[in-house]
């Protein structure tokens, strides 16, 4: 048999042990927790308390396991993130007011916010963490008839809360309800004046506006910017990021795989691109199978702009109608008007694999704006495509095919090349590719 565990010396296993004051003494029989009990007890409190504080996984992060200069190399940033370790560290010693941390994803914002709930935990004093979304989603389901809380215990948890860090503030659904509960929360910590920290990555200014006056409040709140937003490059800019290494001087031209013809056939297209690039005008279609060099010599184009320092936008059109179809979410970054309005009014715009998109009544009626616009305004567009005329028009896209024919202002030029990756296998010299790959034939 397992032998008992040995019984405390003091209380002998009762928990408490008398005092042994005489009679007649305010302490006589009074019951005395004895050190395991008061062990015992803290253990508890402490698990509640860390129960309470939601910080889960993010409990490993500390000051201690903090990159203590940032992520970034240069001096100046490193300085400016060690005097914001400090402010926070203090902050956690004696939270009074609030704190705000902006920055880019991954400059280390939510590690601190962390540091400094679990710097409370360690003191034994309460610190409540939580991600905004989340804590929306967690006040909707309280409406739930099977939750396990009130809405209004979590509402009025969150409220009161002794120390509360708000996580990625901003990237919270942004409905009437999100905005004004979330508001609800802010605005009583701000007339209560108690102890908060919030983590954003949206600049103040794109927050709600009844948000960014608390948060601005300069008798209250101390915004601390860990790291500015690096500036897109201009390939990311352009859309060409992936397709750097598409250059007109990797260009393959004189491909020995190509029969006379078809090599004659590429370097037309070759020197259609090369000039085009120099000097946009009007549009430029390149049509043919997949592999043919289509994508890489607009791209080509695109490099060519951007090195100069020029404006260009490259696009996937499937891509492209994807990335506007998601900006009906309302956590999307970017609006449908600013997206589109981007593309429309490039002054130089690349469409990549025009044709392939899906063929909805929506997918069509927006190419049809934007192709309807560029056409009017006379923009430089550059169109490959591996569709031909033929199908295009079995598919409702008449008006579209009819602008890209355009011989005022269209010059298509329909690469017999065969698939590069391919080697050229499976076709004999000088065949052409099969009808379907043939793209705007004019008559």
């Amino acid at each position: 048999m397992e032998a008992p565990a040995e019984a405390c010396p003091f209380c002998h296993g009762a928990g408490f042990f008398r005092s042994g004051a005489p009679a007649g003494d305010p302490d006589f029989a009074r019951l005395i927790p004895c050190s395991c009990t008061v062990s015992r007890l803290e253990a508890g409190r402490l698990a509640r308390l860390e129960r309470y504080s939601n910080l889960g996984p993010l409990s490993r992060f500390t000051f201690d396991n903090l990159v203590p200069r940032g992520r970034r190399s240069d001096a100046a940033s490193q300085e400016r993130f060690q005097k914001i370790v400090e402010t926070s560290r203090k902050f956690a010693e004696q939270p009074e007011g609030w704190l705000v941390l902006l920055g880019p994803h991954g400059c280390g914002k939510t590690h601190l916010a962390a540091a400094i709930a679990n710097y409370r935990l360690g003191r034994g004093k309460p610190a409540l963490f939580i991600l905004v979304p989340e804590l929306l989603d967690h006040l909707r389901s309280t409406y739930r008839p099977d939750s396990e809380v009130s809405y209004d215990e979590l509402f009025q948890q969150v409220k009161s809360s002794p120390l509360l860090v708000l996580d990625d503030l901003g990237s919270q659904a942004t409905t009437p309800w999100a905005a004004e509960k979330l508001y609800q929360i802010v605005n009583s910590r701000f007339l209560e004046r108690l102890p908060t920290v919030f983590t954003s990555s949206t600049p103040l200014e794109g927050l709600d506006e009844r948000l960014r006056t608390r948060l601005e409040d300069a008798e209250l709140s101390r915004v601390l910017l860990l790291e500015e937003k690096a500036p897109p490059s201009p390939e990311a800019e352009s859309g060409l990021e992936l397709l750097q290494h598409m250059t007109f001087e990797k260009f393959d031209v004189k491909r020995v795989d190509l029969s006379t013809e078809q090599r004659e056939n590429l370097q037309e297209a070759f020197r259609a691109a090369d000039n085009f690039a120099k000097k946009p005008s009007g549009w430029l279609v390149l049509g043919g199978e997949t592999g043919c060099g289509k994508t890489h010599l607009a791209a080509a184009i695109g490099n060519y702009r951007v090195a100069q320092g020029l404006p260009v936008v490259f696009v996937s059109v499937p891509d492209f109608l994807d990335h506007l179809r998601a900006t009906f979410n309302p956590q999307s970054p970017v609006s449908y008007d600013e997206l589109f309005e981007k593309v429309k009014t490039a002054p130089l715009l690349i469409l990549d694999d025009f044709g392939e998109q899906t063929s909805t009544p929506w997918a069509q009626a927006k190419l049809d704006q934007l192709i309807n616009y560029r056409y009017n305004a006379r923009l430089a567009t550059v169109f490959t495509t591996s569709r031909n005329t033929e199908e295009m028009n079995a598919r409702g896209e008449r008006r579209m095919t009819s602008r890209l024919g355009d011989v005022e202002l269209s010059r298509v030029i329909s690469i017999m090349a065969s698939d590069y990756r391919a080697g050229g296998l499976g076709r004999r010299p000088g065949e052409r590719p099969p009808p379907r790959q043939t793209a705007y034939r004019r008559k």
